[in-house]
């Protein structure tokens, strides 16, 4: 579990591609203060699991699912990328709740300037459209971030100076894409509602004889 909460931009150090698969090399600091083998570690958002690691760098494997879905297959030497270890026990709780399973990408649209802020319109994929509401909260590259405003499937986020020097998603250009997550709670009570449609019997006429109405 995570927060959505960036502490840190790593810098990719290499990618080696299989035949479906990849294994990524990350130069990081501060996610590494106390790595283990087998931590979790968010990379733009995708949970991914620690394998081997020094002082200066960790390195974990991308499945085939994970390139193909989310934009780690468009990582190169280089690459700046978003770092969050997974949430302790005793550990503050500053976002919301992200699991790094990432749903999809979007697609920068539109990045425009107001005084200190940065607003980046995006466009997600049609079916994701019923956990976009305005103030809603999703995670863009892993960034936790306020949905500011909706328009059918865009959605547009609104930058502090601090999330635009501490995460990557400023740095992007139009046409870019970004991973997202949308929230976990949304989703959960959706699935409760459908279950629960699922299992009532229509009200019909046949349905009101069975019950003693003639």
């Amino acid at each position: 579990m995570f927060t959505g909460i960036i502490e840190e931009i790593g810098s990719v150090k290499s990618v080696q591609p299989g035949a479906q698969s990849m294994t990524l090399t990350i130069a990081a600091s501060t996610v590494l203060a106390d790595v283990q083998l087998g931590d979790s570690i968010a990379v733009n958002g995708v949970c991914l699991t620690v394998k081997k690691f020094s002082k200066e760098q960790f390195s974990a494997d991308v499945m085939p699912e994970t390139v193909s879905s989310t934009s780690l297959q468009q990582l190169k030497v280089g690459s700046r990328v978003n770092l969050e270890r997974a949430l302790a026990a005793n550990g503050r709780f500053g976002g919301h709740f992200v699991t790094g399973h990432v749903d999809g990408v979007a697609i920068i649209r539109e990045k425009r300037t107001i005084d200190n802020a940065l607003y980046i319109r995006l466009a997600l994929p049609e079916q994701y459209s019923p956990y976009l509401l305005p103030k809603g909260s999703i995670a863009l590259d892993g960034t936790s971030l306020t949905i500011f405003d909706v328009n059918e499937t865009d959605i547009t986020i609104s930058l502090i100076p601090h999330s635009q020097e501490m995460t990557v998603i400023a740095k992007k250009s139009l046409g870019d894409v970004v991973n997202f997550e949308c929230d976990m709670l949304a989703k959960y009570v959706e699935n409760m509602l459908k279950r629960r449609d699922a299992k009532e019997q229509p009200l019909t006429e046949d349905f009101l004889q069975q019950h003693g109405f003639k």
